[in-house]
C-alpha cells in the first residue's frame, strides 16, 4: 500500500514537472512574454517623452508668462517645480497601472484593495495629511517661494524646493535643512521688502560734529548712481550716542532685499577712509600706564 502511494506521488510530481517544462517552452508562453515586454518598453519610453516634453512645455509657458505680465519670478520657479513633481507622480503612476495590465494583472480588485488599505493608513498618517495640507496653502498664499532666504523655526537659509510635503533649504555654509510643512510654524522671509543697512561709527569726543554731517552727507548723495542696490540715498540721522570718550554717529541705507551687508561694508570703509583724510579723529581705546613705584613713593611722602 505504502509502494502504490509513493508510486502515485512520484508520477504526479513528474506529471508536473514536465508540464511546467512543456509550458516554459511553448509557443503561448513566450509570445505573452516578447508582447508584454515590448509594451513595457513602450510604455517607459512613452511615460518618459510625456515627462520630458511637457515639463518643457510648462517651464515655456510660465517663462513666457512672467515675461509678458511682469509677475514674480520667485512665484514662478516655485509653481514650476511644483508642477514639474506633479507631472512625473501622475505620469509613472499610470505608467504602473498599464504595465500591470500589460501582464494581465487584475488592476480594478488592486485598486479597491488599495483603496481600503488606504483609507486604513490614512487614519495612522496624520502627519502626512498635515504636511500636504500646509505646504499646499504655503504655496497658494505665496508666504515663500524657491530662491527666497528665509528662516524656518531653527533653519536659516536659502529654499532651493517646496514640495507639497517637505520643504527644502540650504544654510549659509552649505548645509541643507529638509523640513516637513507641518512643522512650520514661525517664518521669516528676507526676501520680500526692502533691506536696510545701519551703520554706527564711532568719532572722537572733541569731533566736530557739524564738519562731520556735512561731509558724511556729500559723501552719500554720491552712492545712487555707484549702487543700483541703494533704493534712495542713504540718511544721515546724527549723533546715536555719547559714551566716554566716544560719540556714534547713525547713518541708514535702503536697499534692495538681502543687498544691505555689502553696502554697509562699502559705507563704513568710504566714511573711515573721508573723514581721516578730514583731520576728524575716530575714537580709538585708550590705555593709561602708572608707574606703580612712583605711586607708593608719592604715597610715602604723603
Amino acid at each position: 500500500m505504502a509502494v502504490e502511494v509513493i508510486e502515485t506521488e512520484t508520477q504526479e510530481l513528474v506529471g508536473m514537472t514536465e508540464r511546467f517544462w512543456n509550458y516554459l517552452k511553448s509557443e503561448e508562453l513566450w509570445n505573452f512574454v516578447i508582447s508584454a515586454s515590448i509594451k513595457i518598453l513602450i510604455i517607459l519610453l512613452v511615460s518618459y517623452i510625456v515627462t520630458f516634453i511637457g515639463k518643457r512645455i510648462i517651464t515655456r509657458i510660465f517663462t513666457l508668462k512672467v515675461k509678458t505680465l511682469n509677475q514674480n519670478e520667485r512665484r514662478q520657479k516655485t509653481i514650476v517645480k511644483l508642477l514639474h513633481s506633479t507631472l512625473s507622480y501622475l505620469v509613472y503612476f499610470s505608467a504602473i497601472i498599464a504595465i500591470l495590465s500589460s501582464v494581465n494583472i487584475n488592476i480594478g480588485g488592486l485598486l479597491a484593495g488599495a483603496g481600503i488599505a488606504g483609507l486604513a493608513i490614512g487614519f495612522g498618517a496624520q502627519s502626512l495629511v498635515k504636511d500636504i495640507i500646509t505646504g499646499f496653502f504655503i504655496i497658494l498664499e505665496d508666504q515663500f517661494g524657491v530662491g527666497d532666504y528665509i528662516r524656518l523655526n531653527q533653519a536659516e537659509g536659502t529654499v532651493i524646493e517646496i514640495g507639497l510635503r517637505t520643504t527644502k533649504i540650504v544654510g549659509t555654509t552649505g548645509e541643507q535643512y529638509i523640513i516637513p510643512n507641518g512643522q512650520i510654524t514661525d517664518v521669516i522671509n528676507y526676501s520680500v521688502n526692502n533691506s536696510k543697512a545701519i551703520i554706527d561709527m564711532q568719532v572722537a569726543i572733541d569731533a566736530d560734529i557739524e564738519k562731520v554731517e556735512r561731509i558724511v552727507k556729500e559723501y552719500l548723495k554720491t552712492l545712487p548712481p555707484k549702487h543700483e542696490e541703494l533704493v534712495d540715498v542713504p540718511t544721515f540721522l546724527g549723533v546715536q550716542n555719547v559714551a566716554g570718550t566716544e560719540v556714534t554717529i547713525r547713518i541708514v541705507a535702503e536697499t534692495q532685499p538681502l543687498q544691505h551687508y555689502g553696502i554697509a561694508r562699502v559705507i563704513r570703509r568710504d566714511v573711515k577712509e573721508i573723514l581721516e583724510k578730514n583731520g576728524i579723529p575716530m575714537a580709538y581705546p585708550k590705555m593709561m600706564l602708572y608707574d606703580r613705584s612712583s605711586m607708593i613713593s608719592e604715597g610715602d611722602e604723603g
